[in-house]
């Protein structure tokens, strides 16, 4: 008996981050296991030029690109159209036009956007949640939360709500994917159908192996932006005064303007996956101070993967992922004095060594591949029953 094909559609991002690794992964995982897998891609890139109008209508509703996912759907008798991001040359219109040509639709939720315009339930550095379950998202559209523009937040906003009013996130999409349950939760809140909302972690393609961890440092790995938390880690690097080796792997808005010459802090920009994951298997800690609700990030999970344990804020799904004193240690977000006295303590606990064990379980146990594959398979075929059921209806 033949698998069934897939049809996977991602709008890639200005700046390639985790969700572009993931739509990479899951594909890749897919064909491992013998499924067609056919890619609809659209880039940033694209979009430029566009005039404001003609790429607001494309955010809403993008006749063109529905065609594409159609055209690949009856080409490859996919079964199942999975969709990553649709923002801003895809559109919901390409699920209507995949149910259409006898495909079930599953949306993986990787940000908040369908319950906040920023896609971050973050403003002014804090957790932000007016917007939840809100028919419109005004508060959002007058804080400018997306992309810091008024104009850009209220075409966000608008076309959440007109296409809630649509009914196309109750009728058009078969199954959601939260990363987490503490996500799953915000989406439920807002409005989303909770018997469709399957909670699912990110994985890794390819496991990294432990590392001997021999290194004295503390590494950072990521974008260097508010939402990360890298002002309070900074702080928190000044008050330990270069006691505690950092490692800062990632470029952002805050580089050298916020990094400064603090002791003890080393730069050392953008690196490449393979370098990454050296670091990784060379590290005491791994830091991860987000003052933002993040939903499953890689880092951490390849993090785990190596037997690195991880120094991470209450924040989002973090706790679930980073057991407290098994395999890492939490601390208050947002706070330099919290997150300094929690790598101290790190430095200074006899059973750091174990927390690494812990934290190599936990990832063979929650993110491999073989896990990661069955689950969706799951998905899919629940989202294929509800498929059959409300077309034969």
């Amino acid at each position: 008996m033949s698998l069934p094909s897939i049809v996977v559609v991602h709008n890639r991002y200005r700046d390639p981050g985790g969700e572009d690794a993931v739509f990479e992964q899951e594909s890749a995982l897919l064909e491992a296991h013998g499924h067609r897998v056919e890619r609809i891609e659209a880039t940033y890139d694209q979009a430029v030029g566009l005039s404001r109008g003609r790429l607001a209508t494309s955010v809403f509703w993008n006749r063109a690109a529905g065609r594409r996912v159609a055209e690949a759907v009856a080409r490859t008798g996919a079964t199942i159209a999975h969709f990553h991001n649709t923002v801003p040359l895809i559109s919901p219109a390409a699920y209507y036009a995949a149910r259409s040509a006898g495909a079930a639709v599953v949306q993986t939720l990787h940000n908040y956007r369908l319950v906040c315009p920023g896609g971050l339930l973050l403003r002014e550095g804090a957790p932000c949640e007016v917007c939840v379950g809100s028919p419109l998202a005004w508060r959002g559209v007058v804080h400018g939360c997306y992309r810091d523009s008024r104009v850009e937040s209220a075409g966000m906003a608008t076309m959440v709500a007109a296409h809630r009013l649509l009914g196309t996130w109750r009728r058009a999409v078969d199954a959601y994917i939260a990363l987490g349950a503490f996500p799953r939760d915000r989406f439920v809140a807002g409005g989303l159908p909770a018997e469709r909302l399957h909670v699912r972690p990110n994985f890794l393609a390819s496991d990294p192996e432990v590392g001997e961890h021999q290194g004295d440092y503390a590494l950072f790995v990521g974008r260097l932006t508010e939402q990360k938390g890298v002002r309070v880690m900074v702080e928190a690097w000044r008050r330990l005064d270069g006691d505690i080796p950092l490692r800062i792997l990632g470029g952002g808005a805050l580089d050298e303007g916020v990094l400064g010459k603090t002791p003890g802090v080393e730069w050392l920009g953008p690196r490449g996956p393979a370098e990454v994951l050296d670091a990784m298997k060379g590290a005491r800690a791994l830091v991860f101070p987000s003052i933002s609700y993040e939903n499953c990030p890689m880092t951490v999970v390849e993090a785990l993967a190596t037997g690195l344990p991880v120094i991470a804020s209450r924040m989002g799904s973090l706790p679930s992922m980073v057991r407290h004193e098994r395999t890492g240690l939490l601390f208050e977000a947002g706070s330099a004095p919290a997150l300094a006295g929690a790598v101290r303590r790190a430095w200074r606990e006899p059973g750091w060594r174990a927390m690494g064990a812990a934290a190599r379980a936990d990832y063979e146990a929650a993110y491999r591949a073989p896990t990661a594959y069955a689950g969706l398979m799951a998905i899919y075929e629940q989202a294929r029953r509800r498929f059959l059921d409300t077309d034969n209806g």
